[in-house]
């Protein structure tokens, strides 16, 4: 089974001449670089879902916490660190 996870921008650059996006995205404090090819009009702080490396859709805040509560749920966080930040915050 594969999985995107979502994570939020936090910078884009560009690459070979300008031709191609790619952004540093974090996700729970882990951060990877991920192709914007797919998502020309994503920016910085917006969520996206990657899947092997590239930015798929974007989803808003709400729907990317509770994708990290599912997986926290299921203990598939792994690696992940400083999740809290993505968690909804429990009362």
């Amino acid at each position: 089974m594969c999985l995107a996870i979502p994570g939020k921008i936090k910078s884009i650059e560009t690459i070979h001449n300008g031709l191609v996006r790619m952004a540093k995205v974090s996700f729970g404090g882990i951060t990877k670089e991920a192709s914007l090819e797919m998502l020309p009009d994503a920016k910085v702080d917006d969520y996206v879902l990657v899947h092997v490396g590239v930015a798929i859709s974007k989803v808003d805040e709400e729907e990317a916490q509770k994708t990290f509560s599912y997986l926290e749920e299921i203990g598939e966080l792994g690696e992940l660190e400083d999740v809290d930040e993505y968690l909804p915050k429990k009362e």
